[in-house]
């Protein structure tokens, strides 16, 4: 074994750097469900800045330093409250907010968001097959965060409402930007800072895992927010 080691010193060397790349400074994430649908597509994979937020110890969860404020409408890599499966989803509400849902509609220290109709489309979920689709341009309020698209399917029977309630220190508020599909804050609750992963910055590739692989070349390199 020590001979193999010596032999093989500069792969594993390679691999170690290569896991604490991962694991402080850069990351990519493969997009495994329709939540974050019509923006992220299932066969992308994002680039994640793990730097974004925090500072953790290599191979660990270990905060040592903050290096920046998550922002309302960022799109954010995390480690779920509920049972730590990785999850996707748009950063809505941050901590001291008062947040509430109303028949869809967001409303933040009591500025409600704007909603213009973009089309319609159709969606297969799971056993429920092909159903109606509804794409909207959400603008929350001023000095809040950028537009963005998100999408809502009216025959599933989803959480459109809930009451006021604080965003408590230290956590956020998360929520799919396929509203009506999505496990995030409504069901897992509010996520803890410790808990980020990484601001997610753009498509690295893509492909048509649901057909037949064909690489979707179109979104190779597609920066998240330069449609805001």
């Amino acid at each position: 074994m020590q001979g193999w080691i010596r032999a093989n010193k500069g792969f594993l060397l390679f691999l170690t750097l290569f896991g604490i790349f991962r694991t402080a400074v850069a990351d990519w994430n493969p997009i495994p469900s329709s939540s974050m649908h019509p923006n992220l597509l299932e066969g992308d994979v994002v680039l994640v800045n793990r730097l974004a937020y925090n500072v953790k110890l290599p191979l660990t969860d270990i905060v040592l330093g903050h290096t920046g404020e998550p922002q309302r409408g960022d799109i954010v890599t995390f480690s779920s409250p509920q049972d730590g499966t990785r999850l996707i989803k748009r950063l809505i509400a941050l901590p001291g907010d008062r947040v509430e849902m109303r028949d869809e509609q967001l409303i933040i220290n009591g500025q409600p968001a704007s909603y213009a109709t973009l089309g319609d489309g159709s969606e297969t979920v799971g056993a429920a097959g092909s159903l109606r689709t509804i794409q909207l341009r959400e603008t929350m309020a001023a000095g809040t965060a950028a537009a963005h698209t998100i999408q809502l399917l009216p025959q599933v029977n989803a959480r459109r409402n809930f009451a006021p309630v604080t965003v408590p220190p230290g956590q956020y508020l998360m929520l799919g930007d396929n509203r009506d599909n999505s496990a995030d804050s409504r069901y897992i609750g509010m996520v803890p800072r410790a808990l980020l992963i990484g601001r997610a910055v753009r498509v690295l590739a893509s492909a048509d895992i649901q057909g037949n692989w064909h690489p979707r070349t179109e979104r190779f390199g597609m920066d998240l927010y330069g449609a805001r």
